[in-house]
């Protein structure tokens, strides 16, 4: 006779197939719950509010009118930062004051190439104190230096003014690229030969994406094999006929792009438009997307 309260076999066995039934259940969910939280981890990451700004070459037509206006606006926008092109007029401090009294900081300025390479290099870095930014930032190069040769004579000025941007406590200097930097000369990728050639201690990239597509370059794959060199970006979309557009409205793929982000060393997103038919309604666009953006 079995002792009282024990279970009886046929008991037993109806308990042991209720487990096993129970565990192939859960196992059975597993994958699909595994999915789900990988594909939440894939698209947790937002971009900090503090890095999403505007170059203000965006913005020029407004600034002309209105410079300290504009700054306001784009501040109550969300606009945390600005990479300054072009002054309208006003100089370093004059600008400093403005974007003070709005709560934005610039970040870099776009300063040319001849004015870095000569004797406006020191005047250039004091103005980026001033500003309280942090990068000097070469906007294009002389299309007479777009061969092999040219680009490895950029990259030997690149250090000197990345050493000397440096010694003044400021950030590396760095290079903004357009569609023609992409092409390949002689056998040559005319980018590639600063990345190569530079010094990554003192020269980095302010990659425009819109640019680097166009010209047949990917900038994920840019970020993955140069580690840190890209700390801004000029964040621009384009239309379907090749165009420009705002910021999510276009066919560039920002959530691919900017996974790989965080090992290019990207700390600023600057918002960029080259002909917008109304910079506000650009910037509210684009800030808007780039804030709800999840990569």
């Amino acid at each position: 006779m079995s002792r009282r309260g024990a279970p009886s076999a046929a008991s037993r066995r109806a308990f042991l197939g209720a487990s096993l039934g129970l565990a192939a259940a859960v196992g059975g969910a597993l994958p699909a719950q595994a999915s789900q939280t990988s594909q939440e981890t894939a698209y947790r990451r937002r971009i900090p509010r503090g890095g999403i700004g505007m170059h203000l070459y965006t913005m020029r037509d407004a600034l002309a009118r209105d410079f300290a206006g504009t700054l306001e606006q784009l501040a109550g926008i969300g606009y945390a930062t600005v990479g300054v092109s072009g002054r309208h007029g006003h100089d370093a401090d004059g600008i400093r004051r403005m974007l003070d009294a709005a709560g934005l900081r610039a970040v870099l300025e776009h300063i040319a190439y001849p004015t870095l390479t000569g004797s406006g290099l020191p005047r250039a870095l004091d103005d980026l104190h001033t500003l309280g930014a942090r990068w000097p930032v070469v906007p294009s190069l002389p299309g007479a230096l777009h061969t092999p040769a040219g680009f490895r004579e950029a990259a030997r000025q690149f250090n000197r003014i990345g050493c000397a941007s440096r010694e003044a406590g400021l950030g590396p200097v760095l290079f903004h690229n357009h569609g023609a930097d992409h092409v390949v000369v002689d056998g040559t990728h005319l980018y590639d030969v600063l990345i190569r050639e530079t010094d990554p201690e003192l020269v980095a990239f302010e990659l425009d994406v819109y640019w680097a597509v166009k010209g047949g370059a990917d900038p994920a794959t840019y970020f993955r094999r140069h580690r840190r060199r890209f700390p801004a970006l000029h964040v621009k979309d384009m239309a379907a006929d090749g165009g420009f557009a705002d910021v999510g409205s276009g066919t560039l793929d920002f959530p691919a792009m900017f996974a790989h982000a965080r090992v290019g060393g990207v700390r600023q997103w600057l918002v960029e438009h080259d002909t917008p038919a109304d910079p506000f309604a650009t910037a509210r666009n684009s800030y808007a997307y780039l804030a709800a953006l999840r990569y």
